[in-house]
């Protein structure tokens, strides 16, 4: 597919997403929304693809959400389902949320890869990402209440499980944009490197990946991760477990992966995320 907004590159297992707007510091738009959209539709229908790394080109991630209209940048048409989002409940959809589920939902390893300015939608469309590291020069906030909005792209419910409430209450109240080392300390980052490093980093975690491990046992175990962060009960996850070892104890890929640990040579693992992921692995995020 093409892209205006994003660029989307393949090598070697690895999808590159680069948000492609870098003389607005690749500020968000309804455009690059529904390119986000499709290309993780792309990635996830491409067994090629074992891992996705999203980034920005030039100096900054994504600044946030693109203000050229002004007070109304955050009206009905720039939120809602006219553009093509939907609704929920009757009301219209924010573009950011349709982007952040979607994201979630992905069947492949997501890598957030900041290389600069993250705020306002820069920083919360990561937060669904699997792994995100930074570079030395990153920046991020959450501006909405300088803003006077809400947070949104369903960062109410992932901020506080990624760094905690206390952390999350702190960095949304006062909406101050803060640096690499302290997302380090609050836990909203894995990693901070240099910025040349940033990306061969990111790409060597997807080579790890992609070369090592089976893309369903991979893409079930993200599904499950996710999915019981919101279970009130760890018999959720035993349950869930103990299904998905069941089928996937019998399959070509749990062979593969023990055959060749027993004769000490890397892995090829046949099973395919389209054909052999399981249909009782319930799905996160779930439906409304």
């Amino acid at each position: 597919m093409s892209f205006d907004e994003i660029t989307y590159e393949v090598d070697g297992g690895i999808a590159t997403i680069t948000l492609n707007r870098p003389a607005r510091l690749n500020a968000f738009t309804l455009e690059m929304a529904h390119e986000l959209i499709a290309a993780f539709d792309v990635a996830d229908a491409d067994d090629a693809v074992r891992v996705v790394v999203v980034t920005g080109a030039g100096r900054g991630f994504c600044a946030g959400a693109d203000l050229d209209r002004g007070a109304g940048t955050f009206d009905r048409d720039a939120i809602g389902d006219v553009r093509g989002f939907g609704e929920i409940d009757g009301v219209p959809r924010d573009a950011g949320g349709a982007v952040a589920l979607r994201i979630a939902a992905s069947k492949k390893v997501v890598i957030g890869a900041v290389n600069g300015p993250a705020v306002g939608i820069g920083v919360t469309m990561t937060l669904p990402m699997d792994i995100r590291i930074a570079g030395e020069n990153a920046r991020f906030g959450f501006v909405f209440a300088r803003r006077g909005i809400v947070l949104e792209a369903a960062s109410s419910w992932f901020l506080p499980r990624i760094v905690g409430i206390s952390q999350a209450m702190e960095w949304v109240a006062t909406g101050r944009v803060f640096d690499a080392a302290e997302a380090r300390a609050g836990g909203l980052v894995s990693r901070v490197v240099p910025p040349d490093e940033l990306i061969p980093v990111a790409h060597g975690i997807a080579r790890e990946i992609a070369d090592n491990t089976s893309a369903v046992s991979v893409a079930v175990s993200r599904q499950l991760l996710w999915g019981m962060l919101g279970s009130p009960t760890p018999w959720d996850a035993h349950r869930a477990d103990s299904r998905a070892l069941l089928e996937l104890g019998a399959g070509e890929d749990v062979r593969e992966g023990v055959l060749a640990f027993l004769e000490k040579r890397s892995p090829s693992f046949p099973g395919r995320v389209t054909a052999d992921y399981p249909g009782h692995v319930p799905p996160f995020p779930g439906a409304p």
